[in-house]
C-alpha cells in the first residue's frame, strides 16, 4: 500500500501545484445563503450534481462553495464513521489483492463515502482499484472529483500559523491532507483556541512543526 500512496499522493500534488490560487478564508455566512438559494448558481444540489458527474470545469468558488456547503446539509454529520472502515482496514493491510479484494474496497468504500463523500482518502482508495482493474475512465473521474474537493481545501490557507489555517468541515480531511503534502503525523493533536486543531509533524525538510486547521463547522455540528 505504501507505493498505491506514493503514487496517489504525487498525482494528486501535481495537479493541485499547476493551480494558481489567491489564498482566501471562506465566508460561512455568504456561502450558506447561497448553497439554500435555489436560484444561485452556488445552490447546493446543483452543484453536487456537477461533482457527482465529475465536471473539471467547476470553478474554483463553485469547488469552495461545493465542499463548505456540504457542511449546511441535513446529513452533515462530520463525527459519524461507518462500520465498513474496520473491514475495509483488513482487506487493506494484505500485502497483495485479488480481483475479488479490489471489487471489496469498491463496495466497501461506497458505503464510507454515503456518510461522508468527500473523503480523499476512499478517493484514493478506488483510483488505484480503478487503474488496477483496467477501469481508466472510472479513475479519471474519481480524480477530477478528489482534486476538487482538494482545491477547496488548499486553496484556504497555508496551515502553518492559526492565521493562515486549512479549513476543513471533517476531521479525517486533516490526515489526508498531511499525507498527500507529504508530511508524516507527529503523534500530538490539540485542539487550539477551541477553533483550530493543530496536528504535530514529524521531522520534515521544511522545517515545519505541526499544522492548523480551522474546525469551526465540525465544532458547530455539536451544538443543539
Amino acid at each position: 500500500m505504501k507505493l498505491l500512496y506514493s503514487l496517489l499522493i504525487l498525482f494528486l500534488t501535481q495537479s493541485f501545484y499547476a493551480q494558481d490560487f489567491e489564498l482566501k478564508k471562506p465566508d460561512f455566512d455568504l456561502i450558506e445563503k447561497n448553497v439554500k438559494d435555489k436560484n444561485s448558481p452556488y445552490y447546493f444540489d446543483k452543484l453536487y450534481a456537477r461533482y457527482i458527474v465529475a465536471d473539471s470545469t467547476m470553478t474554483l468558488e463553485e469547488r469552495r462553495h461545493l465542499y463548505f456547503g456540504y457542511s449546511f446539509q441535513d446529513e452533515y454529520a462530520p463525527y459519524e464513521r461507518s462500520d465498513a472502515q474496520q473491514d475495509l482496514n483488513k482487506i487493506l493491510q494484505q500485502e497483495e489483492f485479488t480481483k475479488q479484494d479490489y471489487q471489496d474496497i469498491l463496495t466497501l468504500s461506497s458505503k464510507i463515502l454515503k456518510i461522508y463523500p468527500f473523503s480523499i482518502r476512499m478517493m484514493e482508495y478506488r483510483i488505484f482499484v480503478y487503474k488496477e482493474l483496467e477501469q481508466y475512465d472510472d479513475a479519471i473521474k474519481q480524480t477530477v472529483q478528489a482534486n476538487i474537493i482538494l482545491d477547496a481545501i488548499l486553496s484556504t490557507g497555508e496551515g502553518t500559523s492559526k492565521e493562515s489555517s486549512f479549513y476543513v468541515i471533517n476531521v479525517m480531511n486533516e490526515y489526508e491532507l498531511l499525507n498527500i503534502l507529504g508530511f508524516e503525523y507527529g503523534g500530538q493533536q490539540e485542539l487550539v483556541d477551541g477553533l483550530y486543531d493543530y496536528l504535530t509533524l514529524k521531522e520534515n525538510s521544511y522545517y515545519i512543526d505541526g499544522l492548523y486547521f480551522e474546525v469551526s463547522r465540525c465544532l458547530n455540528s455539536l451544538k443543539f
